[in-house]
């Protein structure tokens, strides 16, 4: 009787090291992994770090579309989309990417189960994640999406109370990320610290009270005693501008 052959292939070792059709990069904060416009030939991994995807209309005008970090897949739309970048890319933290060939990743979708399998899980991870912000920006306030986009930053689902975003985000880039404006954005960042959602220690702590909050639906509280400050507009200073 014919033994079964197993294969040797491991996603994690073809994820980690380079090799045909893979390279790995070391990216400084702030650098551009790939450009709006750009040929589109090649999937990219994240090893460690964060990354920025964001469209900039022909007026110049930023749209931050997502946030990915580590072990998150980005360009996979060069496997069936438009032959160049509909999107730039830019490291938020110093990261390590890996850079996938468009041959070599079809190569192993095609070969190999277990990377096929995974990436898949992650399509369809990512396609929940785009309908839920869709319904997030139509059905909710903005106060809510900015809660939740809080929570999303924060990796919650872990069981510590309090999770570290360490990420240095801007009130602008969150504006852009929820569909407001910044001093709206400031306005709900000093909301949720006088009522104890989120804490200024060398970043943003977000605790777990706002989660239990956006799924009690009890956020939007009428409680602006904080805004007794003798200021007319939100109170700024805590949440300052990059």
């Amino acid at each position: 009787m014919a033994s079964e052959i197993k294969s040797s292939f491991d996603p994690r070792i073809f994820l980690a090291k380079p090799g045909e059709g893979r390279s790995v990069g070391a990216y400084r904060k702030a650098k551009i992994v790939y450009s709006q416009g750009a040929p589109a030939n090649a999937v990219y991994y994240i090893r460690s770090g964060k990354v920025k995807v964001a469209v900039v209309s022909k007026e110049g005008r930023e749209a931050v579309i997502s946030l990915l970090g580590e072990n998150d897949f980005f360009g996979e739309s060069c496997l069936s989309g438009p032959p160049y970048r509909i999107a730039t890319v830019t490291t938020l933290t110093d990261s390590v990417i890996v850079k996938i060939e468009k041959a070599t990743i079809l190569r192993a979708l095609q070969q190999e189960p277990s990377f096929a399998e995974m990436f898949i899980s992650h399509l369809l991870a990512r396609k929940i994640r785009v309908e839920s912000d869709l319904v997030d920006q139509l059905l909710n306030s903005s106060e809510k999406r900015l809660a939740r986009l809080l929570l999303l930053l924060a990796n919650y689902g872990t069981e510590s109370e309090a999770e570290h975003i360490t990420t240095d985000l801007s009130q602008e880039t969150l504006a852009d990320m929820i569909g407001t404006t910044r001093s709206r954005v400031s306005y709900f960042m000093n909301k949720f610290r006088k009522l104890g959602f989120i804490e200024y220690k060398d970043g943003i702590t977000v605790n777990r009270s706002l989660l239990n909050a956006i799924l009690l639906d009890n956020l939007s509280i009428r409680d602006y005693s904080f805004m007794d400050d003798g200021l007319d507009e939100p109170f700024m200073r805590d949440f300052p501008e990059k």
